[in-house]
């Protein structure tokens, strides 16, 4: 049987531009892409999604190939990979790479409520942001976007660089350089090696770089870019003042001739750069100021991320989607900045992944950071952490359990507890019923 070119599956796409990976989530007219991993064999589920409604269903096994409605090709996801790619070249618009060690996903949303005020607008959905899931994104974008922006994750070198040139994009940021991934990318210059590689891209395609002024890493990266800065510093082309950080954001902005005035649902100086980062490529992109500030303002995190809640008479600080060293520092250090007493505020903090040989040291050192701060308990969750925390004389329970039924022991009224670790631990379960 004889496998179609790319042009051929392109022709379908068009025609039928709803892509799916998964079988359980067939929409009527959509093309079934039967991707495969180390467990299972997505070509076998090629029948159960034509029988569901799926116009077509991309292969690359032939035995699965039982009418004309099943696209053998040679290797499905490189197919997925290449129809993106193919995709994007048809697409004559802007689009915004995203990366960075923290607050991608906070700033590819905070970026989307500001264009997307202004223009038609497309965006990663979720954490879509892998070697599947730019693809996939890409060939989200349709014909009435005006603008898209995309978010690209990675744990290890060359993979920005292999999902930009699967974007193409015209601009892009990076939010930070932090100890995030450090087994994958090899260490903390392995990180910024990877991260870079966005700013490399953009530098081959004359692409604009979104740049933070007051992260002296990103500016030493960003040398051989063309720049629009963002930050505090009087180099910035989009300036701002940070009032206060805890218990929300307020703070003020200048663009040239436009200005206007933070007082956000969000809490923590690190989401003032994410907010500002929207409101600097809002102005670039002549989003009238007074839009910008309402889609800013009006913003409000979920997803366990940088969430406020009301638990009773407690004050909820979640921020358990994911962590690492560098994140779980600045959300320490924010906490610490809220206008409470030290004895009213509770930490239960869970371990951070994907550290490699650097594990044991870093959360040793999250732990010391903390006793440092007085603040009034401290309870620190995972396996990680409780091989070490004795020795430091700290408390800690292995499991998000037994994290749970602490937490409901705690009888101190009008607490402010910071619940953050990595998605692997769930801590969000701490507070469901």
């Amino acid at each position: 049987m004889k496998k179609k070119s790319i042009q051929e599956i392109y022709e379908i796409y068009l025609s039928h531009p709803k892509i799916t990976k998964d079988s359980r989530q067939i929409s009527e007219g959509c093309i079934y892409f039967s991707l495969s991993g180390e467990n299972f064999d997505g070509n076998k589920f090629a029948e159960d999604a034509i029988k569901k409604g799926a116009a077509f269903a991309v292969v690359d096994k032939e035995e699965y190939c039982k009418g004309d409605r099943y696209l053998l090709v040679e290797d499905s996801l490189e197919c997925l990979q290449e129809l993106a790619r193919h995709h994007r070249r048809k697409l004559n618009i802007p689009i915004i790479g995203i990366t960075g060690s923290n607050g991608k996903t906070t700033t590819k949303e905070l970026i989307h409520a500001v264009l997307a005020s202004h223009y038609k607008t497309f965006a990663t959905a979720g954490n879509y942001n892998n070697h599947i899931g730019v693809p996939l994104s890409i060939l989200s974008i349709n014909k009435e976007h005006e603008m898209a922006v995309i978010e690209m994750g990675a744990n290890h070198q060359g993979e920005i660089d292999f999902l930009s040139h699967i974007s193409m994009p015209n601009y892009g940021m990076i939010t930070n350089i932090g100890k995030a991934h450090l087994e994958g990318f090899g260490g903390i210059e392995g990180v910024k090696k990877g991260k870079s590689e966005l700013y490399r891209y953009l530098e081959k395609v004359d692409g604009l770089v979104f740049l933070n002024a007051d992260d002296p890493v990103l500016e030493d990266l960003a040398e051989k870019n063309s720049v629009l800065r963002y930050g505090t510093s009087a180099e910035a082309d989009c300036k701002a003042e940070l009032e206060q950080a805890q218990p929300i954001l307020k703070g003020s902005w200048q663009f040239g001739d436009f200005k206007g005035t933070i007082d956000a649902k969000i809490y923590g100086s690190y989401n003032f750069y994410n907010m500002l980062a929207a409101i600097c490529i809002g102005n670039y992109f002549k989003v009238p100021a007074e839009k910008i500030d309402k889609a800013v303002n009006s913003y409000e995190s979920e997803n366990n991320r940088s969430e406020i809640r009301k638990v009773g008479d407690h004050t909820i600080y979640l921020d358990a989607y994911n962590a690492n060293p560098s994140s779980m520092r600045l959300a320490i250090d924010n906490f610490k900045q809220l206008s409470v007493a030290q004895e009213d505020k509770i930490l239960i903090l869970g371990d951070m992944f994907e550290l490699g040989t650097d594990s044991k040291i870093e959360h040793m050192e999250i732990i010391a950071h903390c006793q440092a701060q007085e603040f009034g308990k401290v309870l620190f969750v995972g396996k990680h952490f409780s091989e070490v925390a004795a020795k430091q004389n700290a408390l800690s329970v292995e499991t998000t359990a037994e994290a749970k039924n602490w937490y409901k022991q705690q009888k101190k009224e009008g607490a402010h507890i910071l619940i953050k670790g990595s998605r692997g631990m769930a801590l969000e379960k701490i507070l469901a019923d």
